[in-house]
């Protein structure tokens, strides 16, 4: 037992203290405060952050557009150093007299890039660093003045690039920034293309003149790319044109005026009008047109270098604004802060002190009963005043459950100890259970090893009457054939080949007994390929309706595997059955095959029967899919698709895939894919067997497969009986014509039978 420190009214209680820490409401409504200042500040940082974001991006354009000031600067003398120095190349760089103006604007040059370079940063000082490379090569190297005048172009490109970034990263709301900002851009590439044309077209007409095919040559390469420049400078001037505000573009048509501008212009008209000098033009002195030249140009950079004032001035104003609305921000999220700070406050007293009358009653109520005095409160009738009277109403009825809870002991240890008894009794009973279980399952133990035996004895003795019958049907089949060779009357050869037919038909059945017993009856790994079309015509003849079988095409030139081909045959044989069984018995079965991209053959069997269900379809291709599920159906489902338990056992055994599916117009369809594992590519052996119409008079037999075995190139006929009569006609007709393919045995159709 702890004692509890006691309050400042006096009270004290006796009892067990919670575990851990004890944690005060005080603490808790601190918490909550902390939570809805914290809350303020939430909601207001993000107008802080993106005001923050604001100047940052702000700072960083005034930092860009003063490195644009600078580089403006540079980028016109290192243009004035271009067009020098391409007109010293020009002249063939006659020696270090000619070099003097060269040697002025390089100078000039230098003392900008040092300062440039001072407060550039890695990208544009790496830049700034090829121009003393370029000046080597222009003024000492072998190169065209072409080439030295593209070389310091590219140079002044780069320079020139910060202008159109800052163009880009320039916010719709400066709108004052973007009033010389969008114009810039498009005036810097104006007056660099206004530069290079001087440039260009001073080069042209400083080169030697002569009659070598060189100097030419050099001119109209050098007036082509002034011709070119020139209609660059058009063409950023109408852009500069289409975003300027008129006010800017008054100021430029307003500074690019006078004398000089029109004598420029002029010049600039006549040079590059055509892509080439003419002679007249070649005689004009280079130094009498590059003063106008020169004003019109300083003209527009004064016009430039006014805008990126403006430009850098209106972007200082936009940071300025950013650093005045960020300060706003601070200072109003700031007094918000206290504002809720102190309101949570002032909420937070309103409930400790009630909360501080309910605690001590509460403690009071935990003291024994005889010493319970009702909680006394004086505050307003609120939440709290309500929690008072429900604490005086748990005391009343604490008094009457100590009067009950005496009484419900006695009666708790009466019903333990029934409970007690009930227990013995159930653990009693689950042993008697536990050992009627195990004796029952060793009997089911014992039954099921009874059972597996009689399926054991069951099997053998199913597989020797199987094996048995199978031998007599072989005899009698050979019987059968030997009277077939020896009978001459047309009936009774029919009536013995119903017989064969019979027999073969018992022959199979026999042989689904041995594949459901998990016997294998066929033939061994040695045994030679057989024609496909053997396969099919083999599967015709062991169904009992094989006359209302049609054996269409079948791929030409496939044979299957010697140890497969019974099995495959015997797989067509029962889908057979089945399509023939259950459609209408004036329907045909339609059996067709085709070759896959992938080496495998497809073998469809269509009928025309009423189809089956989705449902039993499906059961029926499970069986196809899973045929050792055949053990494990009730006795009520055996029988029932026999055929296609055998079916997908034989499949299975050999990796050959069934399904069944729909018809396209009405039946089923019944799918065999045989793998190209199964297919021997080895060429057939035998030679193309064709057969003799018999004579009239001699009736035709109707035998499964016949034609389709007369159509294939690969398999050999089987030779069928006749009379003597027929093969001598076969004979001579044979003799008479040997260039002429022998008429194929032709079917007669179903009456044959009869």
């Amino acid at each position: 037992m702890q004692k509890k420190r006691s309050r400042k009214n006096g009270t004290a209680t006796d009892g067990p203290a919670p575990a851990g820490r004890p944690v005060r409401v005080r603490s808790r409504l601190v918490i909550g405060v902390a939570v809805a200042g914290l809350t303020v500040l939430a909601a207001g940082a993000p107008a802080v952050v993106s005001a923050t974001r604001e100047l940052n991006d702000s700072q960083q354009l005034v930092t860009l557009a003063e490195q644009t000031q600078h580089t403006l600067t540079l980028a016109h003398l290192l243009g004035d150093e271009r067009d020098a120095v391409v007109e010293y190349v020009a002249k063939g760089r006659p020696g270090a007299q000619a070099k003097g103006p060269v040697q002025e604007r390089t100078a000039l040059t230098d003392r900008q890039l040092a300062e440039v370079q001072n407060e550039a940063d890695e990208a544009l000082a790496r830049d700034l660093g090829r121009v003393r490379a370029v000046r080597a090569e222009a003024v000492d190297g072998k190169g065209t003045a072409l080439a030295a005048h593209q070389a310091y172009a590219a140079v002044i490109a780069q320079l020139l690039a910060p202008g159109d970034l800052l163009a880009e990263r320039t916010p719709p709301r400066a709108v004052a920034a973007l009033a010389t900002t969008r114009p810039l851009a498009p005036l810097g590439q104006a007056v660099e293309q206004a530069s290079a044309t001087r440039g260009l077209l001073l080069a042209a007409l400083a080169v030697p003149r002569g009659e070598q095919s060189s100097n030419t040559a050099a001119v109209d390469e050098l007036t082509t790319a002034a011709q070119r420049a020139r209609v660059r400078e058009q063409a950023a001037l109408d852009d500069f044109n289409r975003v300027a505000r008129p006010d800017v573009r008054q100021t430029l048509a307003a500074t690019v005026t006078g004398p000089d501008v029109k004598t420029a212009d002029d010049y600039l008209k006549r040079l590059t009008e055509r892509p080439t000098l003419s002679t007249a033009d070649r005689r004009l002195d280079g130094a009498s047109i590059a003063p106008a030249l020169t004003a019109r140009i300083d003209r527009m950079r004064s016009v430039e270098a006014t805008l990126a004032g403006q430009r850098a001035t209106a972007l200082a104003t936009l940071r300025d604004d950013d650093v005045t609305r960020l300060e706003m921000l601070v200072a109003a999220l700031g007094l918000l802060f206290l504002v809720a700070v102190g309101f949570a406050t002032a909420v937070a007293r309103s409930l400790t002190r009630p909360l501080s009358v309910l605690r001590r009653g509460a403690a009071r109520l935990a003291t024994p009963e005889g010493s319970v005095e009702p909680v006394r409160f004086t505050g307003r009738n609120d939440e709290f005043a309500e929690v008072v009277r429900h604490l005086n109403a748990v005391r009343d009825q604490t008094v009457s459950l100590h009067t009950r809870i005496a009484g419900l002991d006695a009666d708790g240890r009466r019903l333990i100890g029934r409970n007690e008894a009930l227990s013995a009794a159930r653990d009693a009973l689950e042993r008697e259970l536990e050992a009627t279980r195990e004796a029952l399952e060793q009997e089911l133990t014992e039954l099921r090893a009874g059972l597996a035996e009689h399926r054991r004895i069951m099997s053998t003795t199913s597989v020797s009457l199987s094996l048995r019958t199978l031998g007599l049907v072989e005899r009698q089949l050979q019987v059968i054939e030997e009277l077939e060779s020896k009978e001459q009357d047309p009936d009774r050869l029919a009536t013995l080949f119903k017989l064969d037919h019979l027999a073969t038909v018992m022959r199979r059945h026999n042989e689904n007994l041995l594949v459901l017993a998990g016997q294998e009856h066929g033939h061994g790994a040695g045994a030679p390929p057989v024609p496909l079309v053997d396969v099919a015509r083999a599967a015709v003849s062991e169904i009992e309706r094989y006359e209302r079988v049609d054996l269409a095409a079948l791929p030409p030139f496939t044979q299957v595997a010697g140890h497969a081909a019974d099995d495959i045959s015997h797989v067509l044989a029962e889908l057979l059955e089945n399509a023939t069984t259950f459609s209408p018995p004036e329907a045909k079965v339609r059996v067709s095959g085709w070759l896959l991209d992938s080496g495998d053959v497809v073998l469809s069997v269509v009928d025309e029967g009423i189809g089956v269900t989705g449902d039993r379809l499906a059961a029926l291709n499970a069986r196809l899919a899973t045929p050792e599920a055949y053990d494990e159906e009730p006795e009520s489902e055996h029988g029932l698709g026999l055929g296609l338990y055998v079916a997908g056992r034989l499949a299975a055994r050999h990796g050959v895939t069934a399904e069944l599916r729909p018809g396209r117009y009405a039946g089923t369809e019944a799918l065999v894919v045989v793998p190209a594992t199964l297919l021997p590519t080895t060429p057939p052996s035998s030679p193309v067997h064709t057969y003799a119409k018999p004579s009239q008079g001699v009736p035709e037999l109707r035998l499964p497969g016949v034609i389709a075995e007369a159509n294939e190139n690969t398999i050999p006929g089987r030779r069928l009986p006749q009379s003597p009569a027929v093969e001598r006609e076969a004979e001579a007709s044979a003799q008479a014509a040997p260039a002429a393919p022998a008429e194929p045995f032709q079917d007669p159709g179903p009456e044959a039978d009869a």
